[in-house]
């Protein structure tokens, strides 16, 4: 096996929910397989969620959660001042978790392994 890292969509090996803390999203990404949490910590910094929002975050924090395979991330400012002040289409922020899920990851080749193991990954 080389060490060329295949590319797939986040969606493939995470499955995410989403909300609102007035202006601010909290997006929880959480491993389909706890084996595949360090792709995940890896792939997926703050800084990478911020640009995928930059039109609209002002800042992105990220937590770690080791003992659930996940992570979450604060995204402040996203939605302006909030749910009931805002005319956005999503003003709970319910759908950023999909759109995180599209964000494209590379798995390395023991990865991709575990990931077809499961049946996540052709």
């Amino acid at each position: 096996m080389s060490g060329a890292t295949t590319e797939i969509p986040l969606s493939r090996i995470a499955f995410g929910r989403s909300g609102d803390k007035g202006g601010t999203a909290n997006i929880g990404i959480v491993a389909r397989s706890r084996e595949l949490y360090p792709a995940l910590v890896r792939e997926i910094s703050a800084e990478r969620v911020q640009a995928h929002f930059s039109d609209r975050a002002r800042a992105t924090q990220r937590f770690e959660l080791p003992n659930l395979g996940a992570l979450n991330f604060l995204v402040h400012g996203i939605l302006g001042r909030g749910g009931t002040s805002t005319l956005r289409l999503d003003p709970q922020g319910k759908a950023l978790a999909d759109a995180v899920l599209f964000m494209p990851i590379a798995l390395r080749p023991p990865e991709l392994a575990i990931a077809r193991d499961h049946g996540l990954c052709e």
